[in-house]
């Protein structure tokens, strides 16, 4: 497999993050030696790791790669419960617990790093709840948007068939169909596996309930993203449009993602879906960018990558 390693390809480390005593892990990709254009946070779901952005399948699947290559700094953290902070909360966090053990994980982050223009958050399933919670608790105005994939507000099985602590649900419905996944998908996918805590397996069945009051405090744009195969949340009309009526962000976009399962950032439609996230961050950057005062602008323009040795 030598002949596929490629030396200017960004570097992706472990990082722990001090989260008020907490660790929180995770991996970092960043443009060096260049300075961020932005912070990518990844946010993984339910009973996965960090490693879910970072797709070593195939090249090319990983966000961690290219948004590195596009100029961004990537962060994918483990969420509360998962990787070094597990021993710390042997049950989980609750959503609001999460919230704030990531807002102090990154504001630690944020002092020992160029930021860029702000912090971006790219979130998966469960992953996806934390983000709108984080986005509802933020006070400042460093973040820029959110782009949530595997996530609705309704759902498409009954409350006994979500995923629990003992396993991780009908095994299916995370993937979708086998010709959704590159061949290494799965062998690979086993070792991003990781046990739900018990605090989001109580927690999941209220979400429905629990989505309105949150929203109704998100003042970011976002975008949510359902796979063509998405089998554990509605996405028909009247679903989307409860979706949708609570936010309060200034723009809400509903995408569809063909050829793709639940798992998207571990499918051949990893790359798709990322560059269609990284195209919305560009979007709230250009959207700042036309608000904002002329001499307060903080853009940092596009570079070429990859030039020739």
């Amino acid at each position: 497999m030598s002949e596929l390693l490629d030396s200017s390809a960004p570097e992706i480390r472990g990082i722990t993050l001090d989260a008020g005593g907490i660790p929180v892990s995770g991996l970092v990709a960043e443009p060096c030696p260049r300075p961020p254009r932005a912070v990518v946070v990844a946010v993984h779901g339910g009973g996965m790791r960090a490693g879910y952005f970072d797709s070593r399948s195939l090249p090319g699947l990983s966000l961690l790669e290219l948004g590195a290559e596009l100029g961004y700094t990537v962060l994918a953290v483990d969420r509360p419960g998962y990787g070094a902070s597990a021993p710390y909360l042997p049950e989980g966090q609750t959503l609001r617990e999460q919230a704030r053990t990531l807002h102090a994980a990154l504001a630690g982050f944020a002092a020992t790093h160029d930021t860029g223009a702000g912090l971006f958050v790219v979130a998966h399933s469960n992953g996806g709840k934390l983000a709108l919670a984080a986005a509802a608790h933020e006070h400042g105005d460093t973040l820029l948007g959110l782009d949530i994939s595997g996530l609705g507000s309704r759902f498409a099985v009954y409350p006994h068939q979500l995923p629990g602590a003992a396993g991780h649900g009908e095994w299916r419905r995370h993937w979708g169909a086998l010709r959704l996944y590159p061949p290494d998908a799965f062998r690979l996918g086993r070792a991003l596996l990781s046990p739900v805590p018990a605090a989001e397996v109580a927690e999941g069945p209220l979400w429905p309930e629990m989505y309105p009051g949150i929203a109704a405090r998100v003042r970011v744009p976002v975008r949510f993203t359902f796979a063509e195969q998405e089998q554990w949340w509605r996405f028909d009309e009247g679903a989307v449009a409860a979706l949708r009526r609570p936010l309060a962000a200034p723009r809400v976009a509903v995408d569809h993602q063909p050829d793709a399962g639940h798992n998207i950032s571990l499918g051949w439609a990893a790359r798709t879906y990322h560059l269609r996230a990284l195209a919305f961050l560009e979007e709230c950057l250009l959207a700042r960018d036309a608000a904002a005062p002329q001499g307060r602008r903080v853009r940092k323009g596009p570079e070429r990558v990859n030039s020739t040795a």
